[in-house]
């Protein structure tokens, strides 16, 4: 424990920066502990509290900010490759779009403590051509709260985190045992609802875009629906040509213009 101590005392503030902008950046590294561990250093008086508190946003604001411009750079492309490599694809730019065109800018000040939102927030702001300042501002106060909240309670609980520090040294590898399976069952769980998933959308009939191309030059008669999310659409306001848009929320309130006595085709990001 004396070790960990000592070595954090001596690089505390570039090993805080450093694992706060890697987990921001998407890497799968919880900083929880580090801020705590943080808080509770500052309580020992090992390190200052108001440096932990600005190093930890810097940290996150640089991370976010680099998000958001690739965000206004490739647009809904970041978002794809974002879910690509995430545990949960098929829902986590859903589910931040809606949150985002409900509360705007102001979700960013609670998007640190939802699971997912965090590292998809920042570039949907740029996606959505936010504001460079308003981004800033609203995401730096987001930053202050989140890792303000949990260096206090590590600086609070400085006490019981020395304990649970020791306890943890003390059980050594049979911890790590337990954590790596606790871990390791999770990502099982959620890989075997992505295959699960993926099975649902196999059976989902299917064109491509050459085809559809292809169709529409024949002249075949086609009813073509545009279904991207509204932060797609001002993205990328292309449409193709006859489309009808309806945001997929609203899609059964629109059911009735839908002619019903050709081929549908749907097509969303």
């Amino acid at each position: 424990m004396h070790a960990v101590v000592e070595f954090l005392v001596h690089h505390g503030y570039t090993v805080l920066f450093w694992w706060v902008l890697a987990e921001q950046i998407g890497l799968p590294i919880p900083s929880l502990p580090m801020l705590l561990a943080a808080g509770a250093m500052s309580a020992w008086g090992d390190l200052n509290f108001a440096a932990v508190l600005v190093v930890a946003c810097v940290a996150a604001l640089l991370a976010d900010f680099i998000w958001f411009h690739l965000g206004s750079w490739q647009g809904v492309r970041v978002l794809g490759t974002l879910c690509r490599i995430s545990i949960e694809p098929d829902s986590c730019v859903r589910r931040t779009e809606n949150i985002f065109q409900r509360y705007g800018a102001p979700s960013l000040l609670i998007a640190k403590f939802l699971p997912g939102f965090s590292t998809i927030a920042p570039p949907m702001a740029g996606v959505s051509r936010m504001k460079r300042w308003t981004f800033l501002i609203f995401d730096g106060l987001g930053a202050a709260i989140w890792a303000g909240s949990f260096v206090v309670l590590g600086f609070l609980f400085s006490n019981q985190i020395e304990e649970l520090a020791e306890r943890a040294l003390k059980l050594g590898g049979r911890l790590a045992f337990i954590l790596a399976l606790l871990l390791a069952g999770w990502i099982l769980f959620k890989y075997i609802q992505r295959v699960r998933f993926q099975r649902q959308l196999r059976r989902v009939i299917r064109i491509s875009p050459q085809e559809l191309r292809r169709r529409l030059d024949g002249g075949e008669p086609l009813t073509i629906l545009d279904l991207r999310h509204a932060l797609d659409f001002l993205a990328y306001p292309q449409v193709i040509p006859g489309a009808l848009r309806f945001d997929p929320d609203k899609l059964d309130e629109n059911i009735q213009q839908i002619p019903r006595d050709r081929a549908i085709i749907l097509y969303c990001t």
